[in-house]
């Protein structure tokens, strides 16, 4: 009944605006009321491109608030809260929204720059659920090891948000989650995972409450949010000569690794080029003069960073540095690229953070693949920083770097550091990725051509 109320409310409410009668108005005010307890945050990077994006989405948002003529909802940027960049991963920044709007909303909706609201739809859905922790369900088909294996047991039992649809969280439950004791990892590797776990607080919070009304594909009935897309079309994809791919390999996988990567995704390379701890004329690998280590590898990425910058290598706008057992799809990398301004300093990837509720920094995770602008590549190499041994963890170091100088990083959820299974087949179903990682109990050639290959291939430059 209060549902059937609140819709025929938001029906009437325009009528309302052009007629005087009596009593009235008390309606009014209460729909007012109601969307003004609703704060949406729009999980923006501080990327010129995602920052632009995320503005638009909140203009769009606004300007449907004042077709209903309801009053404003709040509508906040993550990456404008506060300066630290850690932002993204949400639980650095619960003490904020608690304490800036924890007195007047009743509810918190976190949302993608690329998902759509229907405002109407969301305050029928938030007045209809228990005031806990809501979102379209995802969960695990067997345990993850980007999940650190949680919940081996059985792995469908738990339930974390989609964020393509939007999540909800009430206040008094993010009141409570300020009390609690941060994670005790180290690492944020997966947010959506994560939140739902420090929200769960090992059984003694909510689970995720299933919302069918948090869509992100668009349906004939009644979503409150639907989504477009992770890979949007921000013109011709940039030239294959724009991008400089970089494989990182060693003598003891020339034979094992190497050789899906050409059966692969080679051909799609304009430049590419194998570094390794020896020379091997029949790949050919090019010998940096640095050691293999077998971990770390930090002291030849940035061999392979002052090469991109010597003349050593044909000019381009881009590097992309890889594992010998990444699988990439280039010409969506290249899709991608044209969203972003290569006279920007830019690092692109999947975004990892270490020690963010501890003020610490975040990086793009080397497996996955690490996109970096020419522009950040010389800001990086001239400004000093580096690595304190050859076998320091490379990108956590050049994220180490990157936040020193001020350089974002920018995250992309179609890079990834792990195999298909180690994610939600319901959401990589959805995306059009561009990077997965590791060969280990898999067919590298099967799930490059089940993922990675597009059907029909597009016209190159």
């Amino acid at each position: 009944q209060k549902c059937l109320l609140l819709m025929s409310l938001l029906r009437f409410r325009l009528y309302l605006q052009h007629v005087n009668i009596p009593h009235c108005n008390r309606y009014v005010k209460m729909l007012d009321a109601w969307l003004g307890e609703v704060v949406l945050v729009i999980q923006s990077q501080r990327n010129s491109y995602h920052a632009r994006r995320a503005g638009q989405r909140k203009v769009e948002i606004l300007q449907q608030a004042a077709k209903l003529g309801q009053g404003a909802p709040v509508v906040l940027l993550l990456h404008e809260l506060s300066e630290f960049d850690g932002d993204w991963s949400i639980l650095p920044a619960l003490p904020h929204l608690s304490a800036t709007y924890g007195q007047s909303a009743s509810w918190f909706f976190f949302i993608e720059e690329e998902t759509r609201v229907t405002l109407s739809a969301l305050l029928h859905v938030l007045n209809r659920y228990p005031k806990w922790f809501l979102g379209k369900r995802l969960h695990d088909k067997e345990a993850s090891i980007i999940h650190h294996y949680a919940f081996s047991e059985d792995p469908c039992s738990f339930g974390y948000p989609d964020p393509a649809a939007g999540w909800a969280l009430s206040t008094p439950l993010l009141h409570r989650c300020v009390q609690y004791e941060p994670l005790k990892s180290d690492f944020s590797i997966d947010l959506k995972h994560e939140i739902a776990l420090f929200i769960w607080e090992e059984g003694n919070g909510p689970k995720l409450t299933a919302v069918p009304e948090f869509c992100t594909e668009a349906r004939d009935d009644d979503c409150a949010s639907t989504f477009t897309t992770y890979l949007p079309n921000c013109g011709d994809p940039v030239s294959e000569k724009d991008v400089f791919v970089a494989v990182k390999t060693c003598a003891k996988f020339h034979s094992e690794r190497v050789p899906v990567v050409k059966a692969t995704w080679e051909k799609d390379a304009a430049f590419l080029e194998y570094y390794s701890d020896v020379t091997d004329a029949s790949i050919p690998t090019i010998n940096l003069g640095v050691p293999n280590t077998e971990r770390g590898h930090c002291g030849k990425t940035f061999a392979i960073l002052r090469r991109f910058l010597s003349q050593a290598v044909p000019r381009a706008d881009w590097l992309l540095i890889v594992d010998d057992d990444t699988l990439v799809s280039l010409p969506r990398l290249r899709r991608l690229l044209r969203c972003y301004n290569p006279k920007e300093a830019v690092s692109l990837g999947e975004k990892y953070g270490y020690g963010l509720v501890q003020n610490g920094y975040s990086y793009t995770t080397g497996g996955g693949g690490m996109v970096l602008s020419r522009v950040a590549v010389s800001r990086l190499v001239s400004s000093g920083c580096g690595c304190f041994s050859d076998d320091a963890p490379d990108d956590m170091v050049l994220g180490r770097c990157f936040t020193s100088m001020g350089v974002p990083i920018t995250h992309s959820p179609l890079f990834h550091q792990a195999r298909p299974d180690d994610y939600s087949e319901t959401l990589i179903s959805s995306q059009q990725a561009v990077s997965f990682h590791k060969h280990w109990n898999i067919d590298p050639v099967a799930v490059y051509k089940h993922w990675l290959q597009d059907t029909h291939p597009r016209d190159e430059l």
